[in-house]
């Protein structure tokens, strides 16, 4: 009468010097990430769904911290280390314009990996409604993506649906909340009538462990809009998780760096979020039943 399956999301990706140079091979005639990850593949491909936060583009060379650019077998040891979904609404969605995220997203998927969150054009903003739909052994778990903004840039004319975002002045101060834009995204999600509902949200202040009072009226949005798990990114660092075991809600505030530099405290370690989701087939109800986590540490050589 009932199943189970497990669900796992990582922390921030961070596409730095460093972290392109960790695949170099063979004296740098080439790049392969397997070793970089290969501590971590057995964490990543042993959940029937894993998540990531994607914080770069792939358009080319020159790779590294100043174009945020990755090589595109960084994405193929994702995949094979068994990463399914990467959020892409966040700083560098449109860190090298339009065409560089169309690009991006182009060779995400060429991957074998979805993109959720950002969009090439209004036109697959349309048809994908703003979000993705997976069905894991007959559970049918939604995944939405916002951001609170894109590193300063603003979104050209006509392309404003091009990533889902959570302010309306996402470009300035970020303190008006986009209430329609959210609940309008939610409402489209709760039309497919999923079993579950993700959102990974880029938000709160980068090296920082304070939690906004916008952050908690977004928690109480999401929620009230049908959203059973936030897994939150962009501070860099682990922020507490909040679980409440009647309702099965989650709320992981920042899973911290997953794969980045190092370089400021806090910045070295992060959590791998584990989750356990169990729909009842005789009730009807799907809701986390279970959750943990396991330390991740960044050596940084």
């Amino acid at each position: 009468p009932t199943t189970t399956i497990h669900i796992k999301a990582t922390g921030d990706l961070n596409v730095t010097d460093k972290v392109v140079a960790s695949g170099k091979a063979n004296f740098g005639e080439y790049y392969d990430y397997t070793n970089a990850f290969l501590d971590v593949a057995p964490l990543l491909s042993d959940a029937d769904l894993t998540l990531m936060n994607f914080e770069g583009n792939l358009v080319g060379e020159p790779y590294g911290t100043e174009s945020r650019s990755a090589p595109r077998e960084m994405l193929q040891a994702l995949d094979a280390a068994g990463v399914d979904i990467l959020q892409m609404a966040n700083s560098f969605s449109v860190y090298n314009g339009m065409i560089g995220l169309t690009q991006t997203l182009n060779n995400i998927r060429a991957a074998g990996i979805e993109p959720v969150g950002a969009f090439a054009t209004p036109a697959e903003f349309q048809k994908s409604r703003g979000y993705t739909i997976c069905d894991v052994q007959g559970i049918k778990v939604a995944v939405v993506a916002f951001t609170k903004g894109m590193g300063g840039l603003g979104l050209p004319e006509g392309s404003e649906s091009c990533v889902n975002k959570l302010f309306t002045d996402y470009d300035s101060e970020y303190k008006k909340i986009d209430y329609d834009g959210i609940r309008s995204i939610l409402k489209s999600v709760r039309s497919e009538k999923p079993d579950v509902i993700i959102a990974m949200l880029h938000w709160g202040s980068e090296y920082n462990d304070t939690i906004y009072d916008t952050q908690e009226d977004i928690v109480y949005l999401m929620q009230k809009g049908g959203v059973d798990v936030i897994i939150g990114s962009h501070p860099h660092r682990v922020q507490h998780v909040d679980y409440d075991s009647i309702t099965g809600n989650l709320v992981a505030y920042s899973l911290g760096d997953f794969f980045g530099d190092g370089q400021k405290d806090g910045t070295f370690y992060s959590i791998l979020l584990q989750m356990e989701i169990t729909k009842d087939f005789e009730s009807g109800i799907t809701r986390v039943t279970d959750w943990g986590y396991v330390p991740i540490y960044t050596l940084s050589e």
